[in-house]
């Protein structure tokens, strides 16, 4: 990671930070003028933005840590950490906007002072919206979840403050207090589906969910690059830690190739790889040998062991690249060198 890339991002959290408290203050500032239950959902979720842009400020500077021998794959996961415990906080903010409601109902508390309420809380709102997607392009940027997340938090709180001030404008122009209530309620539920989607991200990556549209251009990639002898890929995985991108793929080649041959196509794959994705990262490679099974989909011209000859087209797609060997499910029922067969 570059120190600019890291500055960025550093830069962007803080600034998500800073605002954060000033808006908090604004809110929290709105509804003592105005007591209405709508406002004091939004400046609940201000605190929540608060409390999880701390710890993502932490986790950004702690993803900047390189492998070390406890974290070989480094420290960026953490950013994923930050992102469900975002989420989780959203959660717990909804179910704390829905008590406010309850007790707003209870004792029948009115609003009063809409006026000044709604413009703070509109202010508040047009912040946030641009606060919002300046942390999405930061984080888009710069690779990090942990920044994006917080910016798609942010512009979520942005528009549940102008639904709030559209909701309070309506209980100004027709006296309904009832709608008061109502446009907090529908604030929990908007940003609890928010919380969801966070935490849906969040153990996606943490347990290294397969992307699909990563895995078919890697192996696009390697295609381009692909010489004669590059029989088969097979067992293709890739995962992301914070900003560093793992490739990890079988690679079937001649069995009669020597180690320096094998080592150039090891080397070749690497580089193609690693020239073309959009992070640092580490490709590991297993060489595997051909047997006789290969002998029909095999496009080398000139080979002594050959047992028969191609009569089987072979593309890469991208469910063979991520299957067993294609050895096993095109070359017949005599499979060599101790391959396992699909049951």
């Amino acid at each position: 990671m570059t120190s600019d890339v890291m500055r960025t991002r550093v830069r962007a959290i803080r600034v998500s930070v800073a605002v954060g408290v000033v808006m908090l203050a604004t809110k929290v500032t709105a509804y003592s003028l105005t007591g209405s239950a709508a406002i004091a959902s939004d400046a609940i979720e201000s605190v929540v933005h608060v409390v999880a842009t701390g710890f993502a400020l932490y986790s950004v500077i702690k993803s900047r840590q390189p492998p070390d021998p406890l974290h070989p794959y480094g420290h960026g996961k953490i950013e994923l950490f930050s992102a469900g415990f975002e989420g989780g906080l959203i959660i717990l903010a909804a179910c704390a906007i829905v008590a406010q409601v309850g007790q707003t109902l209870v004792l029948g508390a009115q609003p009063h002072d809409l006026g000044v309420g709604i413009l703070l809380t509109l202010a508040a709102g047009v912040v946030n919206l641009v606060l919002g997607l300046y942390l999405i392009r930061s984080g888009r940027n710069t690779g990090s979840l942990a920044v994006e997340a917080d910016g798609k938090h942010v512009l979520t709180d942005s528009y549940t403050s102008l639904g709030v001030v559209m909701g309070l404008t309506l209980v100004r122009l027709t006296g309904w207090s009832i709608l008061d209530p109502l446009v907090a309620i529908a604030v929990a539920l908007n940003i609890a589906v928010t919380g969801g989607r966070l935490i849906r991200a969040s153990v996606g990556g943490l347990m290294d969910e397969a992307e699909e549209h990563v895995l078919s251009a890697i192996l696009s990639i390697i295609h381009e690059a692909r010489a004669p002898e590059w029989i088969d890929v097979h067992h293709l995985r890739s995962w992301r830690s914070g900003d560093r991108r793992y490739v990890d793929l079988h690679l079937t080649v001649p069995r009669y190739w020597d180690i320096d041959r094998a080592h150039v196509a090891h080397r070749d794959v690497e580089e193609a790889v690693l020239g073309h994705i959009d992070a640092e990262g580490e490709v590991i490679i297993h060489l595997d040998p051909c047997n006789a099974n290969c002998c029909v989909f095999c496009d080398v011209a000139d080979c002594d062991v050959r047992s028969e000859p191609r009569r089987v087209d072979h593309p890469w797609t991208i469910e063979r690249a991520v299957g067993d060997p294609a050895h096993i499910e095109i070359g017949g029922d005599h499979a060599l060198d101790g391959w396992p067969r699909r049951s």
